[in-house]
């Protein structure tokens, strides 16, 4: 699927911080809006290959049948309301606001989840692609709460360390997942790793200046390297941020997989479709999709 995106000629205010290479709005299906999938922005900013946000009530929450995946880890965070999840490792559960799903399929998975309780629900899944040591090992999932993450300042570390803050999900080295909530008029530097060539925002509230404006509903790229990013908040702003040292693999892809090579797409499609035909063979696809 196609994201429409605009290619920015930075505008260099300040040759000390990184500009916007390009921005989104992407897609939306209902309630959930696509913002990256891996044919298109996933590519410029892999590890992360894939992101949507969602915000519905009760009456429009999308529903999600048993789906697999395989080379991927899927990362969901729940910004408001509960949402219930279940995979056939055999955990299932509720992800109460603030918390977060972290699910590394790797060989293979299958899962299914959606909103639960009455209050709206608001968050963002995101696909993070596997370095091959781990594009097919053992399956991995940690369900978290609000008070297992901490914060550097105005931003709430999610995945890996920004600070001397880490998370502890359990995602790989070179990675870094923030939360970001600034106040009306405040200014934040955002100093990346070395090496994290990779940084992008998605804003779901306010308007912030980077120096450019991104409002809410806008994903923005920023171009590669690992200068800093000034953030300037017009309003009471949220955005999450993500950067990274560029994943070196191609990203081949299968319908719910993404892997960095044609065999080990093979692998892990053959192993989700035997997990497939044993829930066939136990009802539970027939139970799903009634």
């Amino acid at each position: 699927m196609k994201t429409d995106a605009v290619f920015a000629r930075p505008v260099r205010a300040e040759e000390t911080s990184r500009q916007i290479a390009l921005r989104t709005r992407g897609h939306s299906h209902g309630r959930v809006t696509r913002l990256v999938s891996p044919g298109d922005i996933g590519e410029r900013i892999k590890p992360f290959v894939f992101l949507d946000y969602f915000d519905a009530d009760p009456a429009t929450a999308p529903k999600f049948g048993f789906h697999p995946h395989s080379g991927i880890a899927t990362l969901t965070l729940i910004l408001a309301g509960q949402a219930f999840y279940k995979e056939t490792t055999g955990r299932e559960g509720v992800i109460e606001t603030g918390g977060v799903e972290w699910m590394r399929a790797s060989s293979g998975v299958w899962h299914t989840g959606g909103m639960f309780g009455m209050e709206r629900i608001k968050g963002f899944q995101l696909w993070v692609a596997m370095p091959p040591e781990l594009e097919l090992a053992e399956p991995q999932s940690q369900y978290l709460g609000a008070s297992d993450f901490h914060s550097a300042g105005p931003a709430r570390v999610i995945a890996g360390e920004y600070d001397g803050v880490k998370s502890i999900v359990d995602s790989p080295r070179g990675i870094t997942y923030l939360d970001v909530r600034l106040k009306a008029g405040e200014r934040w530097t955002f100093h990346p790793t070395k090496g994290h060539d990779v940084a992008w925002i998605a804003s779901y509230q306010g308007i912030v200046t980077t120096p450019e404006q991104v409002s809410a509903g806008n994903l923005a790229v920023f171009e590669e390297g690992d200068q800093a990013i000034e953030f300037e908040a017009k309003s009471d702003v949220a955005f999450i941020l993500g950067s990274a040292v560029k994943h070196p693999y191609d990203l081949v892809t299968g319908h719910y997989s993404v892997h960095t090579s044609a065999d080990s797409l093979r692998i892990g499609e053959n192993n989700i479709a035997d997990i497939g035909r044993r829930l066939h063979n136990q009802g539970v696809l027939a139970a799903a999709r009634r």
